[in-house]
């Protein structure tokens, strides 16, 4: 299994910095990389509340695997954040 070098937070505010900015979803940009980088801090509030709504899986999600592992781990990503 891959292990992200980055916070879970980060990837995901830039996933959202990067649907504004990429003409590939809903922005103008052809390439959109370095706006990416410069933005991607002001969309951490939206990837925390991403996060939060993610600490509890659905039941598919829980069918899957183990629920309560999968809570400790989110609740581990938004502590990495303080």
């Amino acid at each position: 299994m891959a292990i992200a070098n980055t916070a879970a937070v980060e990837r995901i505010a830039r996933v959202l910095a990067g649907a504004d900015h990429s003409r590939n979803a809903e922005g103008t940009e052809a390439s959109a990389g370095q706006a990416v980088d410069e933005t991607w801090p002001a969309y951490r509030n939206q990837a925390l509340a991403v996060l939060r709504t993610l600490r509890e899986p659905s039941a598919a999600m829980a069918a899957a695997g183990d629920a309560d592992t999968w809570e400790r781990m989110v609740l581990a990503a938004l502590e990495e954040e303080g």
